[in-house]
């Protein structure tokens, strides 16, 4: 659920088999004889709608609910890791040797090309060994004397996790106000920095989203204030610099607890916006920024179906909506007169180009659009509307808007990258049109992007609907349906799943596996009606998207089913486990991270963090229509008496967005209900949430324990 989500020299071992012409048969598995932990039975029933279902893993909520088998839970999860950890022992020293590999690819000593901000030059530099990164700039010259911000090495000693964010400066430069999140559940406590002094104010905000927004007086802060309990964003409250925390003022408090709120600065400095919006409709409240203890404005009363978002020029705000617009169109508006009824059209809906947004300059405005399923950037000159699209030569690949805070200036810069382009950062004149690559990810070990094939498929699913999948595989990987290949893909919330590069792929890459990622519906790469057909009433979609595109690659003699393996984490991981329970067949493995599955249960627990904000998403179980759909679906629901491929799992037990409980269960069902032997593996990481680690090393851990799981299971061992 709730979000989206993840992320060199080695012999390549290329996959061959003994077997006859046209068949693709591999040794079994030969896996120790461990015995599986036995999850204890307590019959909890649901009642709902005249529908009564029995749930025997109810209990494993306790560590979350603080009940009476709280203990019990953790003594549970902590067998579950004793069972993965026997069960892959004979992988510890291949995992150790991925790890290092892609360690060995990382960089240590780097440092991020520098942005100008308010007359200072900002920049984040890592050194060799350490897990995280220190802030820093350079007043007026990249030749001027460093300032270190934030030593973050130093101030995550002694924390399992430690998580920044939010980091923001006042205008006069002289405060840095950033959040921490020290236990992994996205509730940050906001600090506030004497940059001249090196002092820590003593004021300390709790229970917040982690950024904040300054005001033009230098002693003012907006920020989004959660719920402790459900976690929701629920209030915008006004700090003064050594008042009381506790004496607040709230300026906004919602009321509807299925939105997200949040409040941003415009990169003119001139306004503070105050964003309350759900999946199907928004409103948007505005004060000038030198004004911090007026009243906010309602730009536009709430509209049913309509969702807008402002952005504001010298001499007008420009509203991207799609009020009568499925893919969006952009208005514009008088800066005194912002009600709909003033809104003339800028730039027109088009129904084959998605509007996802505008980056504002002083002479210019950049759209991003997405087209075909791939992301493009618009140019548009402010003087004479005249408009250009930047270039790209690859197949696939992705392209964003990147670090842009300066407003008086005609350059922009932008981030590229593909399956096989490490991420590129561009400075872009749009006034000569001249593009200067300022870095390139450097990957240590020799990557030579001419050895790698990345392409673009399209696949017709049961619908008639035509999918994108991208591809990337080693040059000489037989196309003989003997390689092993990766499926991955999302499918929720609009969230699009662009061809990136990955420098830790590359060991997949190298031991002959082929990659891929599936565009599937409820993503929004196809435009917004892509999103709607998988949602809501239409979920199902998402899921025989995914069956179809493994079946597509399967008889495109990619792989075979003997060798197609899927992975997905939250969102994604409900979409594993739907399609295991659809069809397990097709499947040999398949890796479901922090995953969704007991849909139903969570819809109807108003306790769990965010479950509110999702009933635009999957609907509102408590409407009977809508709990029979889920219930037709939802993975904990849906498991039979029948064979399932093999399966790691992997949770948090501090998860804030799918409590670690949901995997848990799954995982016991599973075990008690299935046939067959293949395994069913879980790992809870007891120390971290939802994103996992926060070193920029650590995490590679599990991307090691995942390759060494499908590597198994292919019988690779080096």
């Amino acid at each position: 659920m709730k979000d989206k989500y993840l992320i060199g020299l080695i012999l390549t071992v290329m996959i061959s088999s003994c077997s006859p012409e046209g068949t693709s048969q591999k040794a079994p598995v030969n896996w120790p004889d461990a015995t599986p932990p036995v999850a204890e039975k307590k019959n909890f029933d649901r009642i709902i709608h005249n529908d009564t279902v029995v749930d025997p893993y109810y209990w494993m909520n306790d560590y979350f609910k603080k009940g009476p088998d709280s203990s019990r839970v953790v003594a549970y999860l902590d067998a579950e890791n004793a069972y993965t950890e026997a069960m892959m022992k004979d992988t510890d020293g291949l995992q150790d040797v991925l790890f290092k590999e892609m360690k060995g690819r990382i960089k240590e000593t780097d440092e991020s090309v520098p942005y100008l901000r308010n007359g200072y030059y900002y920049y984040q530099r890592t050194e060799e060994g350490k897990q995280y990164y220190k802030l820093c700039r350079k007043k007026g010259s990249l030749d001027a004397p460093e300032e270190v911000l934030l030593d973050v090495d130093k101030m995550a000693e002694g924390f399992a996790y430690y998580a920044l964010g939010g980091a923001t400066v006042s205008p006069d430069n002289k405060l840095l106000a950033y959040g921490v999140d020290t236990v992994s559940r996205r509730e940050y406590v906001i600090h506030i920095k004497n940059l001249e002094t090196g002092e820590i104010l003593p004021d300390r905000i709790i229970r917040t989203s982690g950024g904040s927004v300054w005001a033009a007086d230098n002693k003012t802060l907006f920020y989004t204030a959660k719920n402790p309990v459900t976690l929701l964003s629920e209030k915008i409250k006004r700090h003064t610099l050594g008042a009381p925390v506790d004496k607040d003022v709230v300026v906004y408090d919602e009321k509807d607890n299925t939105n997200y709120i949040g409040v941003w600065k415009s990169k003119d400095d001139q306004y503070i916006f105050i964003y309350s919006g759900g999946t199907l409709s928004s409103e948007t409240r505005y004060l000038k920024s030198d004004d911090p203890n007026g009243t906010f404005q309602v730009f536009q009363p709430r509209i049913k179906d309509v969702l807008y978002s402002v952005t504001p020029l010298k001499d007008k705000f420009l509203v991207v909506t799609n009020d009568n617009a499925k893919n969006f169109k952009v208005m514009e508006t008088p800066l005194d007169k912002t009600g709909k009824e003033n809104w003339k059209e800028y730039i027109p809906h088009r129904s084959d180009v998605l509007v996802e947004g505008i980056d504002e300059f002083e002479n210019f405005i950049v759209v991003s659009e997405r087209k075909n399923g791939l992301s493009q950037l618009a140019i548009r000159n402010l003087q004479d509307n005249s408009q250009h699209y930047l270039d790209f030569g690859e197949a696939a690949y992705t392209v964003y808007s990147s670090t842009n805070v300066e407003y008086n200036t005609d350059i922009l810069r932008y981030g590229y990258t593909s399956m096989v382009t490490p991420s590129s950062t561009y400075d872009y004149n749009m006034k000569t049109k001249e593009k200067t690559l300022m870095k390139q990810q450097e990957v240590l070990g020799g990557y030579d992007q001419k050895q790698y094939v990345t392409e673009r498929k399209m696949a017709k699913v049961t619908d008639g609907s035509i999918v994108p999948i991208s591809i990337v595989y080693k040059k000489g990987t037989n196309l003989d349906g003997k390689a092993p290949l990766l499926l991955y893909a999302y499918g929720s919330y609009g969230s699009s799943m662009d061809p990136t590069f990955s420098s830790s792929r590359l060991s997949l890459l190298d031991r002959g596996f082929i990659y891929a990622i599936a565009h599937i519906r409820g993503g929004e790469e196809m435009g917004r009606q892509w999103y709607e057909d998988g949602k809501m009433m239409k979920k199902k979609n998402t899921f025989t998207d995914f069956i179809d595109c493994g079946k597509y690659l399967i008889a495109e003699k990619y792989t075979a089913k003997e060798h197609l393996y899927a992975q997905g984490g939250s969102a994604g991981g409900l979409l594993m486990g739907a399609v295991i329970n659809m069809a397990p067949e097709i499947w040999n493995g398949v890796i479901a991270q922090v995953p969704f599955v007991d849909v139903v249960n969570t819809m109807l627990d108003e306790s769990i963090p965010l479950t509110t904000n999702e009933y635009d998403e999957w609907g509102n179980p408590n409407n009977k229509e809508a709990y029979d759909y889920m219930k037709s679906y939802s993975p904990y629901e849906n498991i039979e008496a029948k064979e399932y491929p093999n399966l790691l799992v992997t949770t948090g037990l501090h998860d804030s967005q799918v409590q670690y409980f949901e995997p848990a269960k799954w995982v016991a069902k599973l075990r008690d209900i299935r046939k067959g032997k293949n395994v069913i593996l879980l790992k809870t990481d007891m120390e971290y949430g939802h994103g996992g680690a926060s070193g920029r090393f650590d995490y590679l851990k599990d991307v090691a324990l995942n390759y060494a799981f499908l590597f198994k299971l292919e019988g690779i061992t080096k």
